[in-house]
């Protein structure tokens, strides 16, 4: 690993593969399982980075893709970077902008040189590739980078798959040659869709290319929960233990338990902003519709043992009008309160992984009979 980055395990669950760490950036330090807010264009929505930093945050992500397309890179690197461009001097993560590039469909096309695709904005042809999409996140500078990979879809054929996946090694060996910065650290993406041989050939492979951290992606894109969950308990094991594990695009409560009892530190979801514009409330485990009637004469907060600004100063019913009233901070009490849930989530297994309770604690999350009930929307 890079001087700049470390990696330190503090604990490992006596019955799973859960562990406790500290992960070390020159932004700073994340302590892990952590889940990781996403601010797509340089700024999670509808909050300041003030805000963000008290729902306990330490790392946030950005796109490439997006942020490419609109301000431009050579625009945030003349505000001084992303950090500075932005405000958030914490560690920041930013994705290589494939999932976002292969979710475009009929507008791309894919070869082994990268992918050319039409942009939605003004309808230039662009082509990304993975040299391409490595100076694009040199120039924006976050601390964590990742390697330009293809995402494939749910479903696809074996045959789909195995490209998709052998050209994706191709791709991160293009990458590491592009790198420029030894202040960012590189990580690699482990693809294979629902196919576990797949998915354990590129983990093994991955792994001798001793890269500062590894991430599992092509999940949460539309298969069943249990084969996501079996592809991560199959494939977290295989990467290097003494290296950080970034789970792409995953931030329920029961998928993150799960992830975190495989040996998974890292997550990242849109989530908690997305369902705060919608008027939706994440309260211990439940998912609840601020428009619904009971709501608006509950001057109670929204959940009495969350220290979040939100829950600290402002009551159901004022968040239910905010909401029905379709006000602007609605979505930000909203936003600051949703984040800080699950932040607190990974936080508590956190404490629970240290003093050795994490299946005492969050066995139950473990549980497939379980189902997805933490999502329950109360009408």
């Amino acid at each position: 690993m890079s001087a700049n980055f470390s990696f330190e395990c503090l604990a490992c669950c006596s019955q799973t593969k859960a562990r406790a760490g500290v992960f070390f950036t020159p932004h700073g330090v994340v302590e892990t399982p952590r889940f990781m807010p996403v601010g797509t264009l340089a700024n999670v929505k509808t909050i300041t980075p003030a805000q963000l930093r008290d729902t306990g945050a330490q790392m946030i992500l950005s796109n490439t893709y997006h942020l490419h397309l609109q301000p431009g890179e050579a625009i945030v690197a003349g505000g001084g970077g992303l950090h500075k461009f932005m405000g958030w001097n914490g560690p920041m993560l930013t994705d290589s902008g494939g999932f976002q590039v292969f979710s475009l469909s009929e507008m791309r096309k894919i070869t082994e040189e990268g992918v050319t695709f039409r942009s939605p904005h003004d309808g230039r042809i662009i082509n990304l590739t993975p040299e391409r999409s490595i100076e694009i996140q040199n120039t924006l500078g976050a601390d964590v980078i990742m390697a330009f990979d293809e995402c494939p879809p749910y479903p696809a054929t074996r045959q789909e798959v195995e490209t998709a996946t052998e050209r994706t090694y191709r791709w991160l060996e293009r990458c590491i040659t592009a790198h420029q910065r030894s202040e960012q650290a590189l990580f690699g993406i482990v693809q294979g869709g629902v196919y576990l041989d797949l998915r354990c050939r590129a983990a093994e492979t991955l792994a001798k290319l001793d890269l500062p951290g590894y991430a599992i992606g092509g999940v949460s894109v539309g298969e069943p929960p249990e084969l996501m969950a079996e592809i991560v308990k199959v494939t977290a094991p295989l990467l290097p233990p003494e290296k950080p594990r970034y789970l792409m695009g995953v931030g329920t409560y029961r998928e993150m338990a799960i992830a975190i009892a495989s040996g998974i530190d890292l997550f990242d979801c849109v989530i908690p902003t997305r369902w705060a514009r919608h008027g939706t409330a994440i309260v211990q485990g439940g998912r609840w519709n601020l428009k619904n009637a009971k709501f608006r004469e509950d001057f109670t907060p929204l959940d009495e043992t969350c220290p979040c600004y939100t829950c600290q100063n402002f009551s159901r019913a004022y968040v239910s009008h905010l909401v029905r009233s379709q006000e602007i901070l609605a979505y930000t009490l909203l936003s600051i309160h949703n984040i800080t849930e699950l932040i607190r989530f990974t936080q508590k297994i956190r404490e629970a992984i240290l003093s050795d309770r994490f299946t005492t604690e969050f066995g139950h999350w473990l549980n497939e009979e379980s189902g997805d009930e933490e999502w329950r929307i109360e009408e």
